[in-house]
């Protein structure tokens, strides 16, 4: 292994300006630094991690605590997309990420935040899990800098899909294009769903329309055949709605199989609405009506304000940060005169 003391010998200097410039010490001449870094990549010196670690407090490791209870992991197209992107973001900064494992049947199992501490991660990232679960919270309520994707916690950066404005978005179109009767199958109880639930009951009366209760039904995220059977029974109602919003996209396709089982046509008879915008939506046909959830935005946010938290604790803010969608207009949404 290539040590300070082979560039400095190399390099006809001592260790300490060897040190000084691969760390970018004012006090090095720029000649000097530019000579003693390119004899360390042609020996090809690598610093010593665990010497780095101890000097600076740090790690340069993050951990991220993420499920869902589809357990789809990283085939979950939205929260893959996020983390992708805030991957990203924390590896430009010279960061390294790692999952925290979630398997409680796995012997030793230690609790989110002993293994956190037990790796020193410098910080978390917390999406899609039960914000709720006593471990979470004590994740969440320790000095470890923690920011948390679609979940409000007191005194934590949230980063936001603005699932208000994209809902409140897709009622504007469907009822500007004639709709009235409006069903809406929502996800399991979450803070995004409870947003996107009151958003949409004020928007009907804001129309001035009524709905029936059995027009609002449950169905969990991601979840094609719980969408499938909660359609089916909103078709077999005496007055059927026109138009069906799903709480995202997978889910609208287990609507459009149960359309289709019952001889219907989307959208000449029955009209579907999306949620997130995941790009196979864009390819099939009929192309789906959604809300385009920006999860690079939200990655990169992520990603840019717990390094700030973990660099800069005593000037970074802790706060909400909403990022904005965008409608797609598909074509499995009708205009009704």
């Amino acid at each position: 292994m290539v040590s300070l003391k082979d560039i400095a010998s190399q390099c006809g200097v001592s260790v300490a300006t060897v040190s000084k410039s691969l760390n970018d010490h004012s006090d090095i001449g720029i000649e000097t630094k530019q000579r003693v870094r390119q004899v360390a990549k042609d020996l090809g010196y690598v610093p010593n991690a665990a010497a780095k670690s101890m000097k600076t407090n740090r790690t340069h490791n993050i951990g991220v605590l993420f499920m869902d209870d589809a357990n789809s992991g990283l085939t979950h197209d939205f929260f893959a997309s996020v983390l992708e992107s805030f991957k990203r973001g924390v590896e430009k900064e010279g960061y390294d990420i790692t999952f925290i494992s979630n398997d409680r049947t796995r012997p030793g199992r230690s609790t989110y935040l002993t293994h956190a501490r037990y790796r020193r991660f410098d910080g978390v990232i917390i999406a899609n899990v039960h914000f709720d679960d006593p471990e979470v919270v004590q994740l969440v309520k320790s000095d470890i800098p923690v920011v948390t994707i679609d979940h409000l916690y007191n005194d934590t950066i949230t980063i936001l899909s603005d699932n208000v404005e994209g809902v409140a978005t897709l009622v504007d179109y469907a009822v500007q294009n004639g709709h009235k009767k409006i069903a809406f199958i929502h996800g399991a109880d979450s803070s995004v769903t409870k947003a996107r639930l009151i958003t949409f009951n004020r928007k009907m009366e804001e129309y001035g329309i009524e709905l029936p209760e059995e027009y609002i039904v449950e169905s969990p995220y991601r979840d094609t055949h719980g969408a499938y059977e909660r359609t089916l029974e909103l078709l077999d109602m005496q007055d059927r709605p026109t138009c069906i919003f799903y709480p995202d996209d997978y889910a609208a396709y287990g609507g459009m199989r149960a359309i289709a089982e019952k001889g219907l046509k989307v959208p000449d008879d029955v009209s579907v609405v999306g949620f997130d915008g995941i790009k196979v939506a864009r390819h099939i046909r009929p192309r789906l009506t959604t809300y385009r959830q920006d999860t690079d935005e939200l990655g990169a946010q992520a990603a840019k304000n717990l390094i700030d938290l973990i660099e800069r604790p005593k000037t970074t803010l802790v706060q909400q940060i909403v990022v904005k969608g965008k409608l797609l207009e598909g074509d499995t949404l009708k205009k009704i005169n």
